[in-house]
């Protein structure tokens, strides 16, 4: 059954259509509508800062992106119940992980070094609940929603604003609370989700919980690009 469509989350509705097995699963596997929601709390949190350096802010986008898009989501598709099937190997999973998670790593640490030295500590807890989490380590005490909008809502937006000012404000926290409140909406409803979808449910309320996932993700999407649209104006035409 694992390696079997019944045994997967292939009809997940961010999976496309279209396109061949491994390919819908790949995208699947990477869970990028979420992934794209770290990347957007990284853009809140560098756009509550007085001066944006845009090149900072989307190098740190791209950090969440490959640790959290890349490494985190393929450490989760190791776990026993094969959530993708077994398109991958457990050993290309892992090679996927470290592929994903050393640059980024890499550019964090560049960060911290030439721009933001505050980014070391919180860069250390993100790789702390990387592992974690998706390892379920520590009899999975932190695999739990709370840790969950800690991990991926909250730390995020404050990173977006540390890669900035190498600070922390009572904006950043406020945005912080925001990554915080909206993640744990989404892993709220994503668990029943996916025990409803794993049973194979078209009921009313997989309906339902299914627009609440695709009505959060395109929120802190589309705070992010508000902010950027206002930033942006704000800086007016290049000289």
């Amino acid at each position: 059954m694992s390696g079997g469509r019944a045994g997967t989350r292939e009809r997940e509705w961010w999976v496309p259509a279209f396109g061949p097995r491994k390919f819908r699963l790949f995208l699947g596997l990477s869970f990028y509508p979420y992934s794209l929601m770290n990347a957007s709390y990284v853009a809140v949190g560098s756009l509550l800062a007085t001066t944006v350096h845009y090149d900072r802010m989307l190098g740190m986008a791209v950090v969440y992106l490959l640790a959290v898009g890349v490494s985190a989501h393929s450490l989760d598709a190791m776990a026993p119940n094969k959530p993708w099937g077994d398109f991958l190997s457990r050993s290309q999973l892992s090679a996927l992980a470290v592929g994903a998670l050393l640059p980024a790593l890499a550019v964090g640490l560049y960060y911290a070094i030439s721009d933001a030295p505050l980014l070391i500590p919180l860069g250390l807890a993100e790789l702390f609940f990387l592992l974690a989490y998706n390892l379920e380590l520590f009899d999975g005490r932190f695999h739990t929603d709370l840790w969950f909008a800690v991990s991926w809502g909250f730390l995020p937006v404050l990173a977006g604003y540390i890669v900035q000012t190498d600070a922390l404000s009572f904006a950043s926290l406020a945005g912080g609370a925001f990554g915080f409140s909206t993640a744990f909406i989404e892993i709220s409803a994503s668990r029943p989700y996916k025990a409803l979808r794993r049973e194979g449910s078209t009921s009313e309320l997989a309906s339902k919980l299914e627009t609440i996932l695709k009505w959060i993700v395109a929120t802190v999407i589309v705070t992010a690009a508000l902010l950027l649209a206002m930033s942006l104006q704000a800086r007016g035409p290049a000289v």
